[in-house]
């Protein structure tokens, strides 16, 4: 049955000049219409749950975790600032979770 499941593969890069550092990640393109907000492309829905994945993950461990350092602090808030560039509001605002 899920033989019949169109999908689309996505190669992943940074564009730090790293030829070598590379994946690839293949979704359903019905999963990626759920999701999409209005007329986003793939790319832009692959690319806002990416964000929005890292950012959840980044919270967890710093309020949520076994204690962070500043480091991993850190980079949480730079996440969080992305965040808000990306998406026009605050992780907190857009998840509905405060501290």
């Amino acid at each position: 049955m899920t033989d019949n499941i169109e999908t689309v593969t996505f190669t992943i890069r940074p564009d730090d000049g790293t030829d070598d550092d590379e994946d690839e990640v293949t979704l359903p393109v019905g999963l990626l219409d759920l999701v999409a907000e209005g007329d986003q492309t793939p790319a832009e829905t692959v690319g806002d749950v990416t964000l929005l994945s890292l950012a959840s993950r980044a919270h967890h461990v710093v309020h949520h975790g076994d204690g962070a350092d500043e480091e991993m602090e850190a980079q949480e808030e730079r996440v969080m600032e992305l965040f808000e560039d990306r998406f026009g509001v605050t992780f907190a605002e857009a998840t509905g979770h405060q501290h």
